[in-house]
């Protein structure tokens, strides 16, 4: 079969990465309990591109690339106190803020004619819980 072929009988194709981000953070919110105290936390992190067919090389993009983007994306969070980046700013850094985040940095860093549709975010906090969220491009 050639790569349109294969294309053209399928509705989307995915491409995850992952990557991991050590920070500290406090919820300074009662609601958090003892997470209101400054504490840190590594969370591993899968970035997923996605699109509804496969480009000219027969692939959703390059994983070099894609990898790459994440870690740009990733760089300037690692090893930071978030309470202390403007980019958290009068927020609680919630993992759900903080892939927020990551998928709207990652979107506006990808290259123009990317032709991808979806970007998807997950964190897994520890081995029992994570949270994603997907930004529709």
């Amino acid at each position: 079969m050639t790569v349109s072929h294969l294309s053209a009988h399928m509705s989307r194709f995915r491409l995850t990465v992952d990557d991991h981000l050590m920070i500290a953070h406090s919820l300074d919110d009662p609601f958090f309990g003892p997470a209101q105290r400054l504490h840190g936390a590594t969370l591993h992190i899968h970035a997923t591109y996605e699109r509804p067919g496969l480009d000219t090389h027969g692939v959703v993009m390059d994983i070099g690339a894609a990898t790459d983007l994440l870690a740009v994306v990733l760089e300037p969070l690692r090893h930071q106190n978030l309470d202390e980046l403007p980019a958290f700013e009068n927020k609680l850094s919630t993992t759900e803020v903080i892939i927020a985040y990551i998928a709207q940095q990652l979107a506006q860093s990808l290259p123009e004619h990317h032709g991808l549709t979806a970007i998807e975010i997950e964190a897994e906090e520890n081995p029992r819980a994570r949270a994603s969220v997907r930004l529709e491009l």
